[in-house]
């Protein structure tokens, strides 16, 4: 049976990225992020006959390593009124996929859960042997245009599968199959004519966790073997309001190591264990209470930097609260 829905009217943000990129040559290995502008891609759109109505503006064009405060704050700006707009019916981003999971988080956490809001990206130029962008982007096209979509917070889509903000992380530095998810793996399979969910959707009608304010300096503290008291401090100068340990296994940490978290804990800072490892639970330790320490819980250590400087930027400065935002799936 013929899809007889209108075609969605999909407003596009442009951030830059390898999906906008270019290397001048269909072989070259290196590249230029960021190279073509939101008219120009959304013109190659077009002439595929890809099915919706675009709105396209340019918030930066940067490679995604570049992303920062000020471009979250632009993004974030343009998608708020985006969803009180009633002539757009969703949201595409464009944007590196060095700091996606980064930015979809943030997105996440910080916006209500109403509109289709699609993260999508590309790991190969755009004049590249095999590019990947424009099938990524046809197939963010067919999810944000989809009524189920909504309620399912932000999403993140690449090489045809649908990924969660709360679950995506980059796995890959090449290949296209670059993304993956934790704890689920995926929330369905797209392509450009066909989309399966996985499930309904779970965050209907929610209201934003957290406000967007101008956010602390978070750093992350890398744990290796062997690891002095002398080392950490030299990566915590400057009394950090919070600190993301990226510990070993489970969120450990040597000894001398605990003992420097512990003083930072104990004038006050916030101090999340995470894992280096490529994925798992860092469940709370009987320690953690003494310690006043906070365990990631499933969240690897980049989206528990930008939890953890929200919470922080939100007043949220007691471990117990800020453990019970860790908690929540």
């Amino acid at each position: 049976m013929a899809d007889t829905r209108p075609e969605p009217r999909i407003l596009v943000l442009a951030t830059g990225g390898t999906i906008a990129g270019q290397a001048g040559d269909a072989t070259r290995a290196d590249y230029r992020p960021g190279q073509i502008g939101i008219a120009d891609y959304l013109a190659q759109a077009d002439a595929l006959g890809i099915a919706a109505r675009y709105t396209g503006r340019q918030i930066a064009n940067i490679g995604s390593e570049d992303i920062d405060e000020s471009v979250w704050s632009r993004l974030h700006s343009e998608i708020e009124r985006a969803l009180s707009d009633d002539g757009v019916d969703a949201i595409v981003v464009t944007h590196g996929t060095d700091t996606a999971e980064e930015t979809a988080f943030l997105l996440d956490l910080t916006l209500p859960s109403t509109k289709p809001v699609v993260l999508v990206g590309a790991m190969r130029p755009a004049d590249a042997v095999g590019y990947d962008g424009m099938r990524n982007f046809a197939n963010a096209v067919r999810v944000a245009g989809d009524p189920d979509a909504a309620g399912r917070g932000v999403l993140v889509v690449m090489g045809d599968r649908v990924h969660s903000a709360l679950d995506v992380r980059k796995a890959q530095t090449r290949a296209t199959e670059a993304f993956r998810g934790f704890p689920r793996e995926s929330v369905a399979i797209v392509t450009p004519s066909r989309l399966d969910w996985f499930g309904a959707p779970w965050r209907v009608g929610d209201p934003a966790r957290l406000a967007l304010l101008p956010l602390p300096d978070v750093p992350i503290l890398a744990v290796y073997a062997g690891m002095s008291a002398t080392a950490a401090e030299r990566q915590l100068a400057g009394d950090p309001p919070g600190i993301v340990v990226s510990g070993l296994g489970e969120g450990n940490m040597p000894d001398p190591v605990r003992q420097v978290l512990l003083r930072h804990a104990r004038r006050g800072a916030l101090v999340v264990r995470a894992s280096r490892t490529d994925e798992g639970l860092v469940d709370r330790e009987p320690e953690d209470d003494a310690n006043g320490f906070i365990a990631a819980r499933a969240l690897g250590v980049p989206k528990a930097r930008v939890l953890l400087a929200l919470l922080i930027a939100n007043g949220i400065t007691d471990a117990g609260e800020a453990q019970r935002f860790f908690d929540q799936r």
